[in-house]
């Protein structure tokens, strides 16, 4: 039986409960026992944020870009020293394995160093359009800015996409995600001990109650968003019907790896495995779910994806032998439970997993087999719609302008992997597939300083790099007229 741990909201340089005194259930997805308690904010609880976050804002633009970088960095060390209690307490409520989510950890201390180093950044430009005046522009914060963040990657999203905002000069309020919001309660503390108090306000709850509170705040100018395309949707509805709002999206992805005759079967089957993101149940906006394998080789890749896939470990998250643990919620286990069901239906040929693992300690949790379908084609509901889970398709084709379109054919456009040692064919590839984000060779990396984002209904705006940071200002200009 595992300590159920009671979390507090930040606001105001305080770490409270909600107003209303409610609270919600955290649940360990692999065994769906009780592992925790946090409040559940609403508006009058966003509301007060808002106003600590208003008044702290106004001090902290003023303070030099070098003590800014300061604050930051003395978060990361403290996410550090805690960085074994942060992991362990992360992958009890979300159900990734320890292996990989010990890099999730990581990130986020790195992301906030990087951004720590890039205030000098911060900069306008002069324009030489008279010779009577001096034209320039300076960069301003917006003032209080809104993150909602996703289950999969609860901590790291939370550490890193706070970095740019505040480094900017804003006051930011941060919703975690209601599923997997433990970990937030020690960034609580953390920014409570190390940050001036307002200007990091942390506030659980349902999205629907607190998280569109802060959508709907009028004082919060700047949102960003990750997440799935109907909710990026419904934010950019509501945002707009209260006041106008720079809002980015980072939404998800149904993305391609396109396999090429000349690679290796082995090479291409062991890059699709990974490419799934197994090790987070397929929950990584990023994973090339769409296998593209050239008709020369599909037969062969397919079965040796096949024999890798069944050879992976599903277990205990907690046990670094484990491969893949359970989905994240319920809700997320009956949508891929749904999508197994319409892909029967439309007549993909399943080649392995498809249901929840045999044993009895699969008898509760949210658990299911990492699944394997071929003879996919882009008309069916598993060939074009996003599933978020561990399931998938794999297409065959036979030339160049086929693999285009199949890549081509959903609505969305975050990642995209190219896989042949034909230096022309990744180029032509790479200027024909609708995507913000393409590997050549390569899959699911991330490296610091180069922009990520999605095309199509995939997002809008890029994070990552030195556009998120000037994302989070405003750009004044200003003309000085010379005697």
């Amino acid at each position: 039986m595992t300590d159920v741990q009671t979390t507090l909201m930040l606001i105001d340089g305080e770490l409270v409960e909600a107003a209303s005194g409610k609270t919600l259930d955290s649940l360990n997805p692999a065994t769906e026992e009780v592992i925790g308690r946090i409040p559940a904010g609403d508006k009058v609880d966003v509301d007060r944020a808002v106003v600590a976050a208003t008044r702290a804002q106004l001090e902290w633009a003023n303070t030099e870009i070098s003590h800014r970088a300061e604050r930051l960095r003395a978060v990361a060390a403290r996410v550090a020293e805690r960085a074994e209690e942060i992991l362990r307490l992360e992958v009890l409520d979300t159900g990734n394995t320890i292996t990989k989510m010990r890099g999730d950890v990581g990130m986020g201390i790195k992301v906030l160093e990087y951004y720590a180093g890039l205030g000098l950044e911060l900069k306008g430009s002069t324009i030489p359009a008279s010779q009577s005046n001096l034209h320039f522009s300076l960069r301003e914060p917006y003032g209080v800015v809104g993150r909602i963040i996703p289950f999969n990657h609860p901590i790291m999203f939370a550490l890193s996409r706070m970095a740019a905002p505040l480094m900017a000069g804003n006051a930011i309020i941060i919703k975690p995600p209601e599923s997997s919001s433990l970990s937030a309660g020690i960034l609580a503390e953390i920014c409570r001990d190390e940050l001036p108090p307002g200007l990091v306000n942390i506030i659980t709850g349902l999205g629907t109650v607190a998280g569109d509170a802060i959508v709907r705040h009028p004082e919060v100018k700047r949102l960003a968003f990750i997440g799935s395309v109907p909710t990026g949707l419904a934010i950019q509805k509501a945002a707009a019907e209260v006041s106008v709002k720079h809002v980015s999206l980072e939404l998800g992805g149904k993305n391609p790896m396109l396999i090429f005759p000349d690679i290796d079967p082995e090479v291409a089957a062991t890059a699709a495995v990974s490419a799934m993101n197994f090790a987070w149940q397929g929950q990584s906006c990023g994973s090339c779910s769409r296998l593209l394998v050239h008709e020369s080789l599909y037969d062969e890749v397919l079965k040796r994806i096949v024999e890798k896939t069944e050879r992976l470990v599903i277990g205990d998250p907690l046990d670094p032998d484990s491969q893949m643990g359970p989905m994240n919620s319920r809700m997320q286990l009956d949508k891929v439970e749904h999508y197994v069901r319409t892909a029967h239906e439309d007549g993909a040929r399943l080649m392995t997993g498809g249901e929840r693992p045999p044993g009895a300690q699969f008898e509760r949790g949210y658990w299911h087999q990492p699944t394997i379908f071929a003879d996919v084609t882009p008309e069916m509901r598993i060939g074009h719609e996003e599933i978020f889970g561990p399931v998938l398709s794999v297409f065959r084709w036979k030339d160049e302008d086929e693999a285009i379109r199949i890549a081509n054919s959903t609505e969305y456009g975050l990642t995209a992997a190219i896989w042949t040692n034909d230096l022309n064919a990744a180029t032509r590839c790479i200027r024909r597939i609708k995507a913000g984000y393409v590997w050549v060779n390569g899959f699911s990396a991330h490296h610091l300083g180069t922009p990520f984002g999605g095309m199509g209904n995939s997002g809008l705006g890029r994070e990552e790099g030195i556009e998120e940071l000037l994302s989070y200002t405003e750009t004044k200009t200003v003309h000085l007229a010379l005697n």
